[in-house]
């Protein structure tokens, strides 16, 4: 089973529901885990438009990028355009990509839905290609 990491600047928003829809969609195909180039929390409206199409990730917590180990992923997400400040062992995984997608912390609802639909469509093709 392949393991993926999804990074971005916070583990707050987008790498939140790309992890869970990872974990929903690619139940029993795919392993995920997300962080952040450092901490913060699990963003309360990425929790709200989850739940609104049936996934929970309010058990989710946002960890720091430093505690793991690259070398434990094949598959690395950027999902900010962080890429550029990742380390180096983190870029060069079996498959690395950088979706930079729009933050939507601080931005109105809408962003939030749009942002989360555009994940949904990224994550279905990530895992029809692993």
């Amino acid at each position: 089973m392949k393991k993926v990491m999804f990074v971005c600047k916070r583990n707050s928003c987008r790498s939140q529901m790309a992890e869970g829809f990872a974990k929903t969609l690619g139940a029993g195909k795919i392993a995920v885990t997300s962080s952040g180039l450092e901490a913060s929390r699990v963003h309360p409206t990425a929790v709200e438009v989850m739940s609104d199409i049936g996934i929970d990730i309010s058990d989710q917590t946002s960890n720091a990028l430093s505690d793991f180990k690259a070398e434990d992923y094949d598959t690395v997400i950027s999902l900010c355009g962080c890429g550029v400040n990742l380390p180096e062992e983190w870029l060069t995984r079996e498959v690395f990509e950088d979706w930079q997608l729009d933050d939507p912390d601080g931005q109105p609802n809408k962003t939030f839905y749009r942002v989360r639909d555009e994940i949904k469509e990224r994550v279905k093709q990530l895992i029809i290609n692993n």
